[in-house]
């Protein structure tokens, strides 16, 4: 049974909330031993006029982080996990959490004002939506993530909500879910733990027949310690569980690259035509004669092959041909000289 969301203090009345939206909408923050950026996010979020249903997931940490949050932010929500789950932790909090729309913010990320009212109303009108990837800005001056024009310029064409467009990936703190969809597809894979989570979710979901769209008018911010390096990427800067060994999500952590690529291998295996599979895995290989980051990646790779063939299932056709045409855009607009981008296996606007 999971362990259920505790407050030190009753929660606030819907009276206290704008109306309609707290008993609507949850917000949901996987965190591991980042207790002082976290504190900076909690105090956006309640600032919000929306004041939306805040949870905090913690993913084990040693920092104190529950006791903050539980001393400083009496009206947030805390669900302690007694392991580090990764990014299942959102999962957590979706099955914590019973209002029919969630949030997603990361422990350095905080939505706009207005931007979850937008994201409800977007979600109410049009009931095959099944997330919303926002649009994003970044650092204290709010300048646009390369991001979003990667998510603007999808080649899947218009979504249902006027001025969308359908992606197959959005960034995991700049997304709004509704809960019956995440619910019905499992939420992130159990495999991955971290990194390239986001693609595999968008699959499954539009497997599943719910839209993935992104809206330039639901706008999150971000503001990560180091800046984001994801023009073409789909995951967060940083992890809700730290390093893959718990190391804290902003220490430097050079081995994020072969994580994603031994994810984008996954992925392949669990959800792409065995060719693709096979073809990549084939190239991975190669490149581990004389690359560090992929024999690290293949390392990673092998033991977990087994699992991905025992849960493999592949996309329908039509998602797979999107699919396709999302990687030949990203593959387009990504100069040959510089090599692939970071997440560029499955890319963000597929």
């Amino acid at each position: 049974m999971d362990p259920a969301p505790t407050s030190s203090s009753a929660p606030r009345s819907v009276s206290d909330a704008e109306p309609g939206l707290y008993d609507r909408l949850g917000v949901v923050i996987a965190t591991r031993d980042r207790r002082d950026t976290l504190a900076r996010t909690l105090d956006k979020l309640l600032a919000l006029p929306e004041r939306p249903r805040i949870l905090v997931v913690d993913n084990a940490s040693t920092d104190g982080t529950p006791d903050m949050v539980t001393r400083c932010f009496p009206a947030v929500q805390l669900l302690r996990l007694p392991v580090n789950r990764g990014a299942l932790a959102r999962n957590d909090g979706v099955r914590a959490l019973h209002t029919p729309y969630i949030a997603f913010s990361d422990d350095d990320s905080w939505w706009e004002p207005g931007a979850l009212r937008k994201a409800v109303d977007l979600l109410a009108a049009h009931p095959r939506t099944g997330l919303l990837a926002a649009g994003i800005t970044v650092g204290p001056e709010g300048r646009p993530d390369p991001l979003n024009a990667a998510l603007a310029t999808s080649p899947l064409g218009e979504g249902a909500p006027p001025r969308s467009r359908r992606v197959l990936g959005f960034l995991g703190c700049a997304a709004v879910a509704r809960r019956q969809a995440y619910l019905d597809v499992g939420g992130y894979h159990p495999l991955l733990f971290f990194g390239a989570e986001e693609t595999l979710l968008a699959y499954d979901l539009t497997a599943a027949g719910w839209e993935v769209v992104h809206h330039p008018d639901v706008v999150a911010r971000h503001s990560p310690a180091h800046a984001p390096t994801h023009a073409h990427t789909h995951g967060p800067s940083h992890s809700p569980a730290g390093g893959p060994d718990g190391t804290p999500a902003d220490a430097p952590r050079p081995g994020r690259r072969a994580l994603i690529r031994r994810n984008e291998l996954l992925i392949a295996w669990l959800r792409r035509p065995l060719p693709v599979a096979l073809s990549r895995t084939a190239a991975l290989c190669a490149a581990a004669l004389r690359d560090e980051q992929a024999r690290s990646a293949a390392r990673g790779l092998l033991p977990r092959l087994p699992a991905a063939l025992r849960l493999r299932r592949p996309l329908p056709r039509a998602v797979e041909e999107a699919a396709r045409r999302v990687e030949a855009a990203v593959e387009e607009a990504v100069p040959q000289a510089e090599g692939p981008a970071e997440g560029t296996a499955q890319g963000p606007a597929a």
